[in-house]
């Protein structure tokens, strides 16, 4: 694998992650939140599926775009666990109240 790469979607209060993982053979999977691993022939298509999905990329989420979300981008941490099974409990989040 080449990198690995991590996506989210806001839903209200509600956080739901996917990973987007580059193959040295040129395809693309992504683990989504309900534990499935989606195949694609390249990293433009699981991107444009992503995005079709309304999801954006944490690498490029600066302050503006994560308070237009209603996200505070230093507290936003990608889940992580030793497996992909256990990361599966984790890939939705609930956010903390704005106070």
């Amino acid at each position: 694998m080449i990198a690995s790469q991590w996506w989210l979607r806001a839903l209200g209060r509600t956080l739901i992650w996917a990973r987007l993982d580059l193959h040295d053979s040129g395809i693309a999977q992504v683990f989504d939140c309900d534990g499935r691993t989606l195949v694609y022939d390249s990293e433009d298509s699981a991107r444009a599926a992503l995005l079709d999905a309304e999801f954006a990329a944490l690498d490029g989420l600066d302050e503006d775009d994560a308070a237009a979300l209603g996200l505070d981008l230093a507290s936003i941490h990608p889940p992580a666990a030793g497996s992909d099974e256990a990361l599966r409990e984790r890939m939705i989040q609930a956010l903390p109240a704005i106070h």
